[in-house]
């Protein structure tokens, strides 16, 4: 008798030391599941930052977030001639430029009160021949002049006219919509700058400033690190009721 009740406690010690174990094993077991990433939690990657223009000037500097994404031709075209990485003929001389910025030493040629300002043209006139030749509009129609600050190529009125010559919005100005590329958005403190320049004294025949401001140097900063520069028509906003940046091919 002894000896059956002693084989009994072996059997249901045994049994319990079994259960002990696979209870023990179960938490660990969800535990190491809860453990592992899951593909939601995998890190996320950060859009690249966009490129930013700052466009230094004889009253202050203005600086503008550039939309490679939107028009990359345009973007291309502009910090090519910031830097002088891209090639240009002199619109008075015709010498061909290599390596040289051609927005250093242009002025703000025609500004308008209530609209925006323009430049960009090596002969300080809005009329030069271009620099470089003409390239097609890249509208998107996410990206509207619906604030101020815009900034965008002038043209001559048809979709293949940019080249150089560039305006920044002082205020909204949705009759400019679908006839230009937005190229960039210049910041709060560029806009109150461009409504200075804007409401200078100007020829009222050609709304050129009597004492016109001069463009200095434009550095591009790339994700964080500013690009080192390189060792004919009146483009003005077109005009109806509304005036609008054009040069004069029109």
């Amino acid at each position: 008798m002894r000896r059956a009740f002693a084989i009994l406690m072996m059997i249901v010690g045994a049994g319990f030391a079994g259960w002990a174990q696979s209870s023990s094993g179960t938490p660990a077991s969800k535990s190491s599941t809860i453990a592992k990433p899951s593909a939601s939690g995998k890190p996320m990657h950060a859009a690249p930052a966009k490129p930013t223009a700052i466009i230094d000037t004889t009253v202050g500097k203005l600086n503008c977030t550039l939309f490679p994404d939107k028009a990359p031709v345009g973007v291309e075209n502009f910090i090519g001639l910031a830097t002088g990485t891209k090639d240009w003929k002199n619109p008075v001389s015709g010498a061909t430029k290599h390596g040289v910025p051609l927005y250093d030493g242009t002025i703000f040629h025609r500004v308008i009160a209530g609209f925006m300002i323009q430049g960009g043209d090596p002969a300080g006139s809005g009329s030069g021949n271009d620099p470089v030749p003409p390239f097609r509009n890249e509208v998107s129609p996410d990206l509207l002049f619906d604030r101020p600050g815009r900034l965008a190529y002038a043209n001559v009125g048809n979709a293949v006219s940019n080249s150089s010559q560039f305006f920044i919005t002082e205020v909204a100005t949705p009759h400019l919509n679908g006839g230009y590329t937005i190229f960039g958005q210049c910041d709060d403190a560029a806009v109150a700058l461009v409504k200075q320049i804007a409401h200078m004294a100007t020829d009222p025949s050609n709304d050129r400033p009597f004492r016109p401001v001069k463009i200095n140097h434009i550095t591009i900063v790339k994700g964080g690190a500013a690009a080192k520069p390189a060792g004919a028509a009146t483009k003005k906003p077109a005009s109806t009721t509304h005036k609008v940046p054009s040069t004069s091919n029109q």
